[in-house]
């Protein structure tokens, strides 16, 4: 693997010597330059030509938000934010609006020993950040004048749709959600990999853009055509059918040990034991392999698998496992994929 040159951006100096220790302590990662605030890291990344930026939200002067938009207007590149608290989840939502690749929630202690916590899935995101193209984020639906897709009537091949997605998913969601028209035929449900406390407002901001609900998913709720639900962070979402025919949202802990809740396995195996052979499942960009054994369980029911492209995902690597593992039925690129899962209905 090569060297990952990166800068780190913080208005803290002992943040910066912190963060910069736990990467140049890590193989295959250069720290090649620091900045204080935004202005400062305009000048460090065109002085320095990183492969990634690390960069703190708030901040004097330009915070987060306004460096990963000036910097994408300038050069786009892979940025990684770094926040204290959910409760600067919308800003966190604008960065990624605007371009930013991925964030990190810091510990709410600055403690060595708390921010040394974070290390390992700090680093493991800089890898992931590395290998994301360096482009501008499409726009919500594709341009401003992009209108929804027309359903298909529904033949009753396809009950239900669950999409799998991580890194590069909120912006990836706010390009297809609102593509989907309000009167969508079967129900649409999502696992996104993302921190707790970020879920209801994520819903609720791209709901705000689009013809189809979107609303974050709660216990019992119906799981009904017309609406997409997004797994709460923090909670697994399996399907349970009631007596009455109807199936509702169940949320829950276990299993426990799966290295991400909610995870995209455990939704996809319970659609396929509720719903069986009339499953569409979608693997979208993201780092790891979540999604692969889900995706195997829809297949063996008689479902259907799509991946997402290559050329469109942020990181390539959920989707390869499952094309690799010869469960992927079509690699569909983003701006193809509402008018393919259309078809399939």
């Amino acid at each position: 693997m090569a060297i990952i040159k990166t800068v780190v951006v913080d208005d803290s100096a002992f943040v910066r010597k912190i963060v910069s220790e736990m990467l140049s302590n890590s193989p295959h990662i250069e720290v090649v330059g620091q900045a204080r605030n935004g202005e400062d890291a305009l000048a460090v990344v065109e002085r320095c030509n990183p492969d990634v930026v690390t960069c703190d939200l708030l901040m004097p002067q330009l915070d987060g938000v306004g460096f990963v938009r000036k910097q994408m207007a300038r050069k786009p590149l892979p940025i990684l934010i770094l926040t204290a608290s959910p409760q600067d989840a919308e800003r966190v939502l604008e960065a990624l609006e605007a371009g930013a690749v991925d964030f990190i929630q810091k510990p709410t202690a600055l403690a060595n020993h708390d921010l040394l916590s974070m290390r390992r899935e700090l680093v493991q995101k800089i890898k992931g950040a590395a290998l994301a193209p360096s482009r501008p984020v499409p726009a919500p639906g594709g341009t401003a004048q992009a209108k929804p897709v027309r359903p298909a009537r529904g033949s009753g091949k396809v009950e239900v749709v669950v999409l799998g997605i991580s890194t590069g998913g909120p912006q990836a969601l706010r390009y297809l959600i609102p593509q989907f028209p309000a009167n969508f035929p079967v129900p649409l449900v999502v696992v996104l990999h993302i921190p707790v406390g970020y879920t209801a407002l994520f819903a609720q901001k791209v709901s705000e853009i689009s013809q189809l609900p979107f609303n974050e998913a709660s216990e019992g709720c119906v799981v009904k055509a017309g609406e997409a639900l997004l797994a709460p962070a923090g909670r697994h979402l399996l399907f349970k059918r009631t007596s009455n025919g109807e199936v509702v949202v169940q949320l829950s802990l276990h299993p426990a040990g799966k290295p991400h809740c909610p995870s995209v396995d455990v939704l996809f195996e319970s659609a396929a034991e509720v719903y069986q052979d009339r499953v569409l499942g979608i693997v979208m960009t993201g780092m790891g392999d979540d999604g692969k054994q889900g995706a195997a369980c829809i297949k063996a029911k008689g479902g259907v698998i799509l991946t997402e492209a290559a050329e469109s995902c942020v990181i390539y690597g959920m989707p390869r496992t499952v094309v690799e593992a010869g469960l992927s039925d079509q690699a569909v690129p983003l701006t193809s994929m509402v008018e393919e899962i259309n078809k399939r209905l």
